[in-house]
Order: structure tokens, then C-alpha cells, then sequence
């Protein structure tokens, strides 16, 4: 079984405990990882930081984000400086259980596999989950959502937080699209990473992407991010980062889930919601009502990313990462003339 090299990408001082969390979890999974490699993105203060923290450690790389701002060209830097011949990903606000990678390392026993996701779940800064909040939409807070199939399943696209890939997948296919996802503003887009897997499949047919629900990690959700006011952002950027998709792929691929999860899924939501608030149970008129909320927000950001797509307002690139090491700075390094800064 090929090594596994863990990237990280972190952006603020203001994660600091949360990425030490991170990456002590990484070190005492039960399946060792050959490396973690932690990607600054444009922070000389938190470059320099991690640097010294990790300067007598072998097992920890710290690298400044040698692409544009953003977490694409950030995730691409750990890809091109890796060795191991599979690349998992972990956010910088989570931990991974102690069996993540094991979990990982056992599906690559199949030659066919390319990609494996995992399960990811919410730490409420509040300790519970807002009683208006539907599992439907865990996905606004970076976690798994209620519809997706439990067990180690198939499926069109992994996320990114918690995600992993043959080296060879990025030979085939490129890396993540620089232009879709996080890169510097405030507006929480993404959808990188399912351009990227259906990119796969086009490249190889025999592709097989899995999720498996035992590969757990656990993704801090800030008080800031309970609110319906960041639900109604992250709603609405996501139906912009989908029109970005379905321009690089085709709205028949680019939306094959999201035409099931809108038919089935959320109609379901809804009426239980109703259900729940019939029974006089907490939050189940919220719940129904968030969740047509959040549908007509994605269907507007998506109308308006299509609108601009067509009138060229917005491009994207892919980039090669195949050449390990490429473009990838040590530790204490930046490119040139880029110093500070963090992402949205």
C-alpha cells in the first residue's frame, strides 16, 4: 500500500490551537501517514510561525501557498510537494478519529479506486445544533448532510475537507481549478473539489470514487456560522460556485446530485419539518422554513453565476501538479513580492 501524504491548508492565526489539533490527530492515526504537509496561504506571520513550531519534527512540512490566493492553489502546493502515492486532505478547524486514513489505505486496495471521502461531522460552538438548523444543509458548515447513502458507497464526488486521491488521479486529470472555491474574499464559494472528480471521471472512465462513512473527522463550526444570516451567504455562494461547475463540465454532470437531492431529499426535509412542528416538537417550523429558504437562495446565486459565466465575468484554470515539488516553497520562504493576508 502507497504511503499517505496528509495536506493541511491554513489561512489565519486565528485557527493557531486549531491547526495544532489538526495536526496532532494526523500524527496519532493507527495507519501512520508519511507526511503532513501544511500549507500557508499568503500569511508571512503564520508561515513563519508554524515554521518554528515544526522545525525539529520530520514528519510535518511547512509550505507557503505557491499559486494565487485560495484554497485551490493551496491544496495544489501540498499536491505538487507530496510523496506519498495517495494525497488525503483534512481542513484546518478539524481532527480526524484515530482509524481516518486506515479507513482510507483500505479501499486502495481496489486498483480502480482514485478517490475515497469520508464522514464528517459538526462541532457546534454552542455545544448543540441551532434547533432551526435541517441536517439537510450540514454541507453550509462543511459537514456531511443528511441524503447522502451511509456505508462505503459510490459516488459522482468526494468533499473536500475530508478527501482523498491518488497521486496518479492528479496526472490524470490536473488539479484543483484555481477560480472556483475560497480565494480571499469574504463570499464562502466552493464546489472545487466536485469540478475536480467529475473532471477525473471524464479522464478515466474507470474511475471509482467512494465515500466511506467510518473515515470520521470532526469539523469545528464557529458561533458565527449558527446564525441564518451565514446560512443565507453560504446558500447563495454555493448556487454561484455551481454555475462555475456546470460551466467547466456541463449542467448535465455538473448537476446530476443536486437534481436528486432537490427532488427527494429536501421535499422530505420539508415535510418533516412540517411533521415536527405539528407534534409541537422545537424547531420544525424553522427547519421546513430554512430549508425553503436556502433552495431559493442556491436557485438565485445560481442564476446570477450563470448570468456572468456566459458574459465572461468570471474564469478559471486548472494546473498541472504532476511534477512533485513543483512550485512549492520550505518553509520560511514566500513567493515573491506576496506577504500577509488571509482568506475570506
Amino acid at each position: 500500500m502507497p504511503g499517505i501524504s496528509v495536506v493541511i491548508c491554513a489561512y489565519t492565526e486565528d485557527r493557531w490551537e486549531d491547526v495544532l489539533a489538526a495536526v496532532a490527530s494526523v500524527r496519532a492515526q493507527s495507519r501512520p501517514a508519511l507526511e503532513t504537509l501544511l500549507v500557508v496561504d499568503h500569511n508571512g506571520v503564520l508561515l513563519d510561525r508554524l515554521a518554528k513550531e515544526y522545525h525539529d519534527t520530520d514528519d510535518v512540512r511547512v509550505l507557503a501557498n505557491a499559486g494565487p490566493r485560495g484554497l485551490s492553489a493551496g491544496r495544489n502546493t501540498g499536491i505538487a510537494a507530496s510523496r506519498g502515492g495517495i494525497v488525503a486532505f483534512l481542513d484546518d478547524d478539524a481532527v480526524a478519529e484515530r482509524g481516518w486514513l486506515g479507513h482510507f489505505a483500505e479501499a486502495y486496495a481496489d486498483p480502480r479506486v482514485m478517490a475515497v471521502g469520508g464522514r464528517t461531522e459538526p462541532l457546534w460552538a454552542s455545544g448543540r445544533r441551532p434547533g432551526w438548523f435541517p441536517e439537510e444543509f450540514d454541507w453550509v458548515v462543511g459537514c456531511t448532510y443528511r441524503g447522502l447513502p451511509p456505508g462505503r458507497v459510490r459516488v459522482r464526488n468526494v468533499l473536500g475537507g475530508n478527501a482523498s486521491f491518488r497521486r496518479t488521479a492528479f496526472d490524470a486529470a490536473g488539479g484543483f481549478a484555481t477560480g472556483i472555491g475560497r480565494d480571499g474574499n469574504k463570499r464562502p464559494l466552493g464546489g472545487e473539489e466536485t469540478e475536480l472528480c467529475i473532471r477525473l471521471s471524464r479522464a478515466r472512465p474507470d474511475a471509482v470514487l467512494l465515500i466511506d462513512d467510518r473515515a470520521v473527522i470532526h469539523h469545528r463550526v464557529p458561533e458565527a456560522r449558527e446564525h441564518f444570516r451565514y446560512f443565507r451567504t453560504r446558500t447563495y455562494a454555493e448556487g454561484l460556485s455551481k454555475a462555475l461547475v456546470a460551466r467547466s463540465v456541463g449542467a448535465g454532470k455538473g448537476l446530476e446530485s443536486e437534481r436528486r437531492y432537490t427532488t427527494r431529499v429536501l421535499p422530505a426535509g420539508v415535510v418533516r419539518g412540517l411533521r415536527d412542528a405539528l407534534l409541537a416538537r422545537p424547531g420544525g417550523a424553522g427547519r421546513a422554513g430554512a430549508i425553503v429558504a436556502g433552495v431559493l437562495t442556491a436557485a438565485g446565486g445560481y442564476l446570477v453565476g450563470s448570468v456572468r459565466a456566459r458574459r465572461g465575468g468570471v474564469t478559471f484554470s486548472v494546473v498541472d501538479v504532476s511534477d512533485a515539488g513543483g512550485g512549492a516553497h520550505r518553509a520560511g520562504e514566500r513567493p515573491d513580492g506576496e506577504r500577509g493576508g488571509a482568506r475570506g
